[in-house]
């Protein structure tokens, strides 16, 4: 019998979102990190960050480490890289 995997989309609002920035290209934040309820979320599930009714970050959680969720859009994110 096949494995069936259940993902859900988690959104944010790009106004309040606290994320770190992993890696950027062209000031663009292309993989995140941001504390997340690892009980409620896993890897696979869909991150979608919304800046008024513009999507600036779209992609899948990678792994989930210590609380902390690793989000990647190595192709289209428009969210502004932090710096550290």
């Amino acid at each position: 019998m096949p494995e069936v995997a259940f993902c859900q989309t988690i959104s944010f609002n790009a106004d309040t979102f606290e994320y770190e920035t992993v890696s950027h290209e062209n000031g663009n934040a292309t993989a995140i990190k941001f504390e997340v309820d690892q009980t409620r979320y896993s890897p696979g599930d869909v991150v979608v960050v919304l800046l008024n009714d513009e999507i600036s970050f779209h992609g899948l959680i990678g792994k989930i480490e210590d609380g902390y969720a690793f989000a990647y859009d190595p192709k289209g994110s428009l969210l502004p890289a932090t710096i550290q």
